[in-house]
Order: structure tokens, then sequence, then C-alpha cells
């Protein structure tokens, strides 16, 4: 499809993704244990849940529902995943004009203000291990992409797959992983895995 997805539709993303992380659940928190707090699937997952119990009025614009999910992120999730799962969100709003509808271009443009703010506030680096080494690709990608949304999300989707993938034999750099040095190489990191949930959603979201 070329075109713009509407407010309806993005809500149906983040449904899609709360639904792809209560499927993921254990796999997330199997990750997590190997490097981390064993915590992220559980916590990701309650947040999301917190998120669509919210969601049975569809906002108003594509920016508030952004805010109405960060908002609802930040203050509900534990660990690291609320602050920046929540972060992304919420750059994503302002990043948004306040019509009803977002084109390919737009939306672009408003993951890439969530990024840079997830960027901002966990000083992540690629390479560093995290849930940037799969959204970073992904940018790249739907900017490569072009106009077609569905061709946009799908190119992000893999290229945050192959980003994910690519995080197993790294030593983490940032975060409770670490703390690990080098046993921390060898498994997937927990965010980057949970980071191509949420593109794979979108891809799904914007094919159908």
């Amino acid at each position: 499809m070329t075109g713009a997805v509407s407010t309806a539709d993005l809500v149906t993303w983040i449904q899609a993704f709360r639904d792809a992380v209560q499927q993921h659940k254990e796999e997330l928190t199997a990750l997590d244990s190997a490097i981390g707090d064993a915590d992220h699937g559980s916590n990701l997952a309650r947040g999301m849940d917190a998120v669509v119990a919210k969601l049975d009025t569809v906002p108003a614009s594509p920016a508030e529902l952004f805010k109405l999910v960060g908002m609802t992120l930040v203050s509900s999730v534990g660990g690291a995943s609320g602050p920046l799962y929540g972060t992304l969100f919420l750059r994503m709003g302002p990043a948004l004009a306040t019509g009803g509808t977002v084109d390919a271009a737009a939306l672009g443009a408003a993951l890439r203000a969530g990024v840079e703010g997830v960027v901002a506030r966990g000083k992540a680096e690629p390479g560093d291990k995290t849930m940037i080494d799969a959204l970073l690709p992904a940018l790249d990608a739907w900017d490569a992409a072009g106009d077609d949304l569905a061709a946009a999300a799908r190119a992000a989707a893999d290229a945050a797959a192959a980003g994910r993938d690519a995080t197993e034999p790294l030593v983490a750099r940032k975060g409770r992983a670490s703390y690990l040095g080098d046993r921390s190489a060898g498994h997937v990191d927990p965010g980057a895995a949970s980071s191509t949930l949420l593109l794979e959603a979108l891809a799904a979201t914007v094919a159908a």
C-alpha cells in the first residue's frame, strides 16, 4: 500500500505489539535471564496490557495516541523497558502534525525522533548490544524504501531482525548485561528482540 495510516490503524499496531509481547513473553524473559534481570518479557507485557486497557476510545490523533502510550509505559513498567519504550513513543508524538493520518515519510520521521530519544536516554551506540542495534538499521531501511508504507515497514522489520541477530556475538557495553563482560557474548539482546517485535507488528498492520 502507498498512502497513509489513520489513528485507528496505529491503535491496531499498538494492540498487535501487545499481542506479540504476550506471545513471546517467556522467550523475552529467557533472553533477559541470561544477561539481565530476567524481567524484560514480564515487565513489557504488563506495560502493554496497561496501554491497551486505555485504548477503548481511540485518541483524536496519532500524536495524542503516542503520548498516551508513552506516558502509560513510563508510569507502569519497571526496569529499563518503561523509560526506554516510553521515551520512544513520547518523542514520536511531537514529531507528527496534528492531522489524523500519517504517511510513510511522516511515520519514518516520527520513528527516528523516537529512536533519537532512546539514544539520548540510554546513551547507547551501535554495537553496545542494546535495542539500538535493531532500531537504527530499521530506520535506515525505512528511509531507503521510499514512500510505499508497507514496503518501508517490511524493510524496517527485516533490518531490525538482522540487527537483533547480530547482537548475539557482541559483548555488552551498556546496561546490566555489561556487568558480565565477555560472558554476555553468545546471547541475543532482549531489547533488540522486543524492538523487532514492535516493527514486525507494524509491518503486519500496514500490510493487512
